[in-house]
């Protein structure tokens, strides 16, 4: 079992930044790829970026490639998103999710674990 708790997020003005976190418990975090996905209102969940267990390999989105940098810290259990040049469009619910899937995974079905999610908000 694994719980999930995210935070930082808030308001922030275009082109800011914001860093996520997402504390996990249990010791069995540096068994689970991580994942980070988003929802807007009316609009599905959509992938956003993931890391392998061990924070070799990352993947991102397009829409957030170049801009939103994901990283973990095994020995504090913790997963983060660094979001930079922020935009209106990012505007959403963000969750961080576990996954036994090695290298991470696009599909949140594979997630087995979510938290209650942390939400961001881009002012224009």
């Amino acid at each position: 079992q694994v719980q999930l708790v995210e935070s930082g997020g808030g308001l922030v003005q275009a082109g800011g930044s914001l860093r996520l976190s997402c504390a996990a418990s249990g010791r069995t975090f540096s068994s689970y790829a991580m994942g980070w996905f988003r929802q807007a209102p009316g609009k599905e969940r959509e992938f956003v970026a993931a890391i392998s267990w061990s924070g070799g390999s990352t993947y991102y989105a397009d829409s957030v490639k170049g801009r939103f940098t994901i990283s973990r810290d095994n020995a504090k259990n913790t997963v983060y998103l660094r979001m930079n040049s922020l935009k209106p469009e990012d505007t959403a619910a963000y969750y961080c999710a576990a996954t036994l899937v090695n290298s991470g995974s696009y599909d949140p079905y594979e997630y087995d674990y979510w938290g209650q999610g942390t939400q961001v908000t881009v002012s224009s």
